[in-house]
């Protein structure tokens, strides 16, 4: 599992690298922290083997980190977080590696408030109770706004929602979409 999303971060981070092309030298890299609240709708096992719930939804804290590269008019950034959410005793749990490339619009150089739109991808791994382990790909979509606080330091907060196609067969369950609300701190460099 941890050389799948070793494998996918390296592929979104090459993948934002040549996005970026011959100005990278003009973006400013970040690195910061996500923290968020996450509601995930996937199958659960039930309280005995072999027993399914399906379409579960559970809520619960996200943590992440990222680093990207930003400009006036967009940024790319690549994420990583957990999920770790038990609710009436049905665990779920996910690892995921994202890649966003977010497009700021109605700002203005010396604005310190930039709304944004964008798109992202990346790959999950996602467990439940009774041995429900799959992984796959996510991809989704996100809004929201960067508060520019310093020079050095944007503070965010978004709307992040994802599908997903990851889906275990022997047990004929699935895990259909992530959504949720992130605050994120970066410190630009």
């Amino acid at each position: 599992m941890v050389k799948k999303i070793g494998i996918a971060l390296l592929c979104a981070s090459l993948g934002s690298t040549l996005y970026a092309g011959d100005n990278i030298s003009e973006s400013r890299p970040f690195i910061g922290l996500e923290l968020g609240y996450s509601t995930v709708q996937g199958d659960v096992g039930g309280f005995f083997p072999g027993d399914i719930i399906k379409d579960y939804e559970g809520s619960d804290i996200e943590y992440g980190i990222r680093l990207g590269a930003q400009k006036e008019e967009w940024r790319t950034t690549l994420s990583f977080n957990y999920f770790d959410g038990d609710e009436d005793g049905r665990k779920q749990n996910y690892e995921k590696g994202l890649v966003s490339f977010d497009y700021f619009f109605l700002n203005s150089e010396d604005s310190k408030f930039k709304p944004f739109l964008g798109a992202n991808v990346g790959y999950l791994n996602y467990e439940s109770t009774n041995d429900i382990d799959m992984s796959g790909l996510v991809y989704g979509a996100q809004t929201g706004v960067v508060f520019s606080i310093t020079d050095s330091i944007d503070m965010d907060l978004l709307y992040r929602y994802s599908l997903s196609n990851a889906t275990q067969d022997d047990h004929d369950a699935g895990l259909d979409h992530i959504g949720g609300v992130v605050f994120g701190l970066n410190y630009i460099y």
